[in-house]
């Protein structure tokens, strides 16, 4: 396809390729922040990216001036950018998309994205995602796999997906990908709905850790998971300085641990003034 603009083809084994996008499928940030770090981690080489005059509101997804050498000034048009990496301990390589959900002509978009994986090889493909739930930010992140081939769901223990309603970018992309016969499945994040506002280093790792399981490669991650100790600690302290929202948090954790179903008052009541009060403190 024409919009994607290549400035190399990188010869890969077997590719995996991991796709996030930002927008309406990555609640506080988790799912780019996943990819992004893999990236980092792996030593990331970005060889192609997509024209963003075609799929772009620039009101909305602005593009950033900087300085070069402090006197020349250039525009970084943002835009969705692929990079390749070697998947430490991996018999495969990994294709990441670093991608941001589009305004304009999402069938062209995901026919530009698996025109890229038909032109690589890429065998398989992972979109990483991530939700606002009633969860806990108490206990380990619900990572749930979905996907549409029965032997891809047995073999990697996914779900098949009985959502119906609307859908992001990601949902159109693994249509297109099934109709060109390429493999995909998606992975999605529960993050607890009061905090879906601030980025989530422990979604991120979560989603992080199980696409490196899924391509069989090590990750290691120290530094994200001093992060996660870091936000758990914050995010208590704005909890326990208001008894309504700490009482909530207590629920969803009975309910989590014990299957209790009821909370004794109006869960979504509660759950607005969790959401203003965290708002208000992160204002502050």
């Amino acid at each position: 396809m024409e919009e994607v603009r290549w400035s190399d083809r990188p010869k890969l084994r077997r590719p995996v390729m991991i796709a996030a996008f930002e927008g309406w499928n990555d609640a506080a940030e988790s799912a780019s922040t996943a990819v992004d770090y893999l990236g980092t981690a792996w030593n990331e080489r970005t060889f192609a990216d997509l024209d963003p005059e075609e799929f772009y509101d620039f009101t909305v997804v602005r593009p950033e001036v900087r300085l070069i050498d402090g006197v020349t000034r250039e525009i970084n048009w943002r835009t969705t950018r692929f990079a390749a990496a070697n998947a430490p301990d991996s018999t495969r390589d990994v294709v990441l998309v670093h991608g941001i959900e589009p305004n304009n002509r999402w069938r062209t978009f995901c026919d530009n994205i698996v025109a890229a994986a038909q032109e690589l090889d890429v065998e398989l493909v992972l979109t990483l995602g991530a939700l606002a739930a009633e969860v806990p930010h108490t206990r380990p992140v619900q990572v749930t796999g979905t996907g549409s081939d029965p032997e891809l769901i047995d073999k990697l223990n996914l779900k098949r997906s009985r959502y119906e309603g609307p859908t992001g970018i990601v949902g159109v992309l693994h249509t297109r990908f099934a109709a060109a016969g390429i493999k995909s499945a998606s992975l999605w994040a529960a993050v607890p709905h009061y905090v879906s506002q601030q980025p989530s280093p422990k979604a991120t790792l979560a989603l992080a850790q199980r696409a490196s399981e899924i391509v069989g490669a090590s990750l290691v991650a120290t530094d994200l998971e001093i992060a996660v100790a870091s936000y758990e600690r914050q995010v208590n302290d704005m909890i326990e300085a208001d008894e309504d929202i700490a009482s909530y948090v207590e629920g969803l954790e009975r309910i989590l641990d014990d299957g209790e179903e009821e909370l004794g008052r109006d869960r979504l009541d509660i759950a607005a003034e969790a959401e203003r009060f965290l708002r208000e403190q992160g204002g502050r």
